[in-house]
C-alpha cells in the first residue's frame, strides 16, 4: 500500500502529465475572447482586429464574445470563472483590471489573478461636448462650471468604465463638480449627446474621432501626454492647466492558473500577430498607439497600474456601488 507521501507524488505526476498532454494538443477547439463591453466600442475594435490574425496564426477559430454590463464586471467575472485552460481569453484594460480595484468595495474577481498574454495598444481619451455649449476649451469649461454649479453633466459608457474614471479624475483635479450620467455603452451616450440631452463625454479617442470628423460634437481636450496627430489643434488636459494625463493599455489576458506551456504558446502567437505590419497599420488608423512589451514588462506595468489607480481613485473619492 502506498504511503500518503507517495500517493501525493503519484497524483502530482499524473496532474503534470495531464497538463503536458493538454498543452501538446492545444488548441483543438474554438478559443473565445470575452469583451466586457458592447460591440462597436473601443475595446471591441481592438479585440476584433487581433482575433482574426490570431486565428490564422493558431490555425484555430478565435471568437469574440461581448459580455457587457455593470461597469465591465459581468464579462470580467465570466472570464475569471472560466476554466484556466487557455480557451477563454479576456480583453483586459485599465478600467476592468485597475480602475475597478479602487472603484468598488468588493469585486467578484481579483485583477491580480489574470496574467497578460500580451498588451497591444495604448488608448487615449478625448473630451467632447455638444456643439451648442458656449466654450471651446477645458479652461473655459471649468470657468463655465464654476459660474453655473450643477448645470453641466457628463456621459460615460457605464460605471467603472474608462470614460467614467478619466472624466471624474479630470474634473476632481480641476476642482469642479459635474454630474455623472452612466449609459450602457458609448453608442447610447452619443445618441443623447449629439441632440443635446447630455453635455459632455470623455470617450475613447478612436470612437470619438468619427463624431468629431462628422461635425456632430466638438473636441475640448485629450488625455494623452502629447497632442494627438489626428487632432493637432486640440490641447492636452495638462496643457490646459489640469495636472493629469492618461493612456489606457489594452490586451489579452488569461487566468493565472493556465498551464505554463499553454500560456507560452499564446504569448508566442500573440507576439507574432503584433509583429504583423498590417495589424499595426489597422490599429493606428483606428487611433491606437501600438505597444510591444515583453511578458515581464507587461506584468510589471499592469501590477504598477493596479496599485497606482486603486490609491488615486480612492483618494479622489470616486465610488460605485456593487
Amino acid at each position: 500500500m502506498l504511503s500518503a507521501a507517495k500517493r501525493s507524488a503519484v497524483l502530482l505526476a499524473c496532474l503534470a502529465a495531464a497538463s503536458i498532454a493538454a498543452a501538446q494538443s492545444y488548441p483543438n477547439r474554438p478559443i473565445r475572447v470575452i469583451v466586457p463591453q458592447p460591440p462597436g466600442g473601443g475595446f471591441d475594435l481592438v479585440a476584433r482586429t487581433l482575433a482574426e490574425p490570431l486565428a490564422r496564426v493558431m490555425s484555430n477559430p478565435v471568437i469574440v464574445e461581448n459580455r457587457p454590463g455593470a461597469g465591465m464586471l459581468v464579462g470580467t467575472e465570466a472570464a475569471a470563472k472560466a476554466d484556466p485552460d487557455g480557451y477563454t481569453l479576456l480583453l483586459g484594460a485599465k478600467p476592468n483590471l485597475a480602475f475597478n480595484s479602487g472603484l468598488y468595495d468588493r469585486l467578484p474577481y481579483d485583477p491580480k489573478d489574470f496574467a497578460p498574454v500580451g498588451l497591444a495598444t495604448y488608448n487615449t481619451y478625448t473630451l467632447v461636448a455638444r456643439k451648442e455649449l458656449p466654450f471651446e476649451s477645458l479652461k473655459e469649461l471649468v470657468e463655465y462650471a464654476r459660474a453655473n454649479p450643477g448645470k453641466l453633466n457628463v456621459a460615460s459608457a457605464g460605471n467603472g468604465t474608462g470614460q467614467h474614471i478619466i472624466a471624474a479624475v479630470t474634473f476632481h483635479l480641476a476642482g469642479v463638480q459635474i454630474t455623472h450620467v452612466p449609459y450602457k455603452g458609448a453608442g447610447p451616450a452619443y445618441q443623447d449627446l449629439i441632440p443635446g440631452r447630455v453635455d459632455l463625454f470623455f470617450d475613447n479617442s478612436a470612437t470619438a474621432q468619427p463624431h468629431i470628423d462628422g461635425g456632430r460634437v466638438k473636441p475640448i481636450a485629450v488625455s494623452s501626454p502629447e497632442r494627438l496627430s489626428v487632432l493637432p489643434n486640440v490641447p492636452t488636459v495638462r496643457e490646459q492647466g489640469v495636472d493629469f494625463d492618461n493612456q489606457t493599455w489594452i490586451g489579452f489576458f488569461v487566468r493565472r492558473e493556465t498551464p505554463e506551456p499553454v500560456l507560452a504558446r499564446l504569448r508566442a502567437d500573440f507576439a507574432r500577430v503584433m509583429a504583423m505590419p498590417e495589424v499595426g497599420t489597422i490599429l493606428e488608423k483606428k487611433g491606437y498607439a501600438v505597444i510591444r512589451l515583453s511578458p515581464k514588462e507587461a506584468e510589471d506595468l499592469v501590477a504598477r497600474d493596479i496599485d497606482k489607480w486603486t490609491q488615486l481613485i480612492r483618494a479622489a473619492g470616486i465610488h460605485a456601488a456593487n
